[in-house]
């Protein structure tokens, strides 16, 4: 009785002259990468195409896309769905958001103006380390992001 690994690799030879003519299996020494047609996998892929065929045209089922497109159409088919920040932590949010964004563009503005008074220089680069950290402390759960999965991944 043959041992596992034998098992395993009569399985591997099995499938690896599967869909391959024996001349040019012999020819090839067995090489599939040579450019010969692969008539195994081509019946494969012509059988599942034709069994999605008869269903229709194909469209992603994705649950997470569903309820993403679903909410969707309810904040813009819905007029009265207001999105002002309802809490102060948005608020706070909102106002970190604009100092970053102040804080860069007068950073690309003095870059170019040539004599720029150290202590404006030093204010703008504070600011956006005290806008950089407090991002951590008004930012809300990863619970509460639709955009994140279970495990915190982007989706």
């Amino acid at each position: 009785m043959p041992n596992r690994a034998e098992r395993r690799a009569a399985a591997k030879r099995s499938k690896q002259n599967k869909g391959v003519p024996q001349q040019a299996n012999e020819a090839q020494g067995g090489n599939r990468s040579s450019g010969l047609v692969d008539e195994y996998a081509l019946q494969e892929r012509s059988r599942h195409l034709e069994e999605y065929e008869q269903e229709g045209e194909w469209k992603p089922s994705s649950s997470v896309q569903k309820e993403r497109h679903e909410d969707e159409d309810i904040t813009l088919n819905n007029p009265k769905v207001s999105h002002t920040p309802h809490s102060v932590r948005q608020v706070l949010r909102i106002i970190t958001w604009t100092l970053i964004l102040l804080c860069a563009i007068s950073f690309l503005v003095i870059m170019w103006i040539p004599s720029v008074p150290m202590w404006l220089i030093i204010t703008i680069a504070s600011v956006f380390a005290v806008a950089v950290i407090s991002l951590f402390f008004v930012a809300g759960n990863s619970k509460d992001n639709p955009n994140l999965d279970a495990n915190g991944c982007a989706i």
